[in-house]
């Protein structure tokens, strides 16, 4: 597997821009406008937005599904319009099929093989995956009797079957239980942790708080908010301190006593939004006027 520098991003998007034109009507959508984003390799990246606003274009364009009208889109410093791009990416798809007949282990080797991977290797790998994403004792049943949570986990083990660089995951807990979406959450950390880069789409934006390094919202097209989770939740203009062993005297006084009634600041900090707040925030803010 070729290596890229690190500075390098593992994703880099330009001025993109994406007009469909619809037959029959002489009007356009315009799904992407002027997007631009950045995602470091080894970090977890949520793209966030209401239904429509580009998010599904977006990973359509990198994967080389769709043509961007403008603009430019780079997987590790290759653009997304050449197949090499692809080598180095493994996709899950919000809703993925695979052959019901098939048992979980049958279902990894099946695109391991789409992969080039044979024999011993294959083998390893299948195995492998099915432990990494907690399915070991279900690889040999069907996976026609698997529920959403599990169908979710042996797709990520199919977008990782070749051991891909950056993970594309749109809506990866979609359908899933809170017990299966914790369990996906906590391989997305995993994964992280072994040094994958991670592109997810979410509704779920307690999970995306929990998981993501950066986020970006978009709205209409537009990305209308980017950047860390600190810096996006918290409230400017504010800051919260946190004192040890006050008594409620020494509270009412706050930071002038503290140090003079034996009081130790432990930390002061901006109090920090809720990612649903700021994304409510932001698509409202997008919103053209009601006249």
């Amino acid at each position: 597997m070729e290596t890229t520098p690190s500075h390098i991003p593992a994703v880099r998007i330009r001025d993109l821009e994406k007009i469909f034109p619809v037959p029959l009507r002489r009007r356009q959508v315009v799904a992407l406008r002027g997007l631009s984003l950045e995602i470091a390799p080894g970090s977890v990246y949520g793209l966030l937005g209401p239904n429509g606003s580009g998010k599904s274009t977006t990973l359509k364009i990198l994967l080389g599904l769709v043509t961007a009208t403008s603009g430019t889109s780079e997987i590790f410093g290759v653009s997304s319009s050449r197949v090499a791009s692809r080598v180095d990416v493994g996709f899950l798809p919000e809703n993925p099929y695979f052959y019901k007949f098939l048992t979980g282990a049958e279902t990894i080797a099946f695109y391991g093989k789409l992969c080039g991977l044979t024999g011993s290797k294959l083998k390893a790998r299948t195995a492998e995956l099915l432990d990494l994403v907690g399915l070991t004792e279900a690889g040999d049943r069907r996976v026609g009797s698997y529920s959403k949570g599990m169908l979710q986990r042996i797709g990520l083990a199919q977008a990782m079957v070749h051991d891909p660089r950056l993970l594309i995951l749109d809506e990866p807990t979609a359908g899933v239980d809170p017990a299966g979406s914790r369990q996906i959450r906590d391989l997305i950390l995993q994964l992280k942790a072994r040094g994958k880069t991670i592109l997810l789409t979410s509704h779920l934006l307690e999970q995306v708080q929990e998981v993501c390094d950066r986020v970006g919202i978009l709205a209409k097209g537009h990305m209308v908010r980017e950047g860390s989770l600190d810096i996006l939740t918290g409230v400017s203009g504010q800051t919260e301190f946190i004192i040890e062993n006050a008594s409620p005297d020494l509270q009412k006084e706050i930071a002038s006593l503290a140090a003079s009634r034996g009081a130790r600041l432990v930390t002061a900090r901006q109090p920090q939004l809720d990612l649903e707040t700021v994304f409510l925030q932001a698509t409202e803010a997008a919103k053209p006027p009601v006249n």
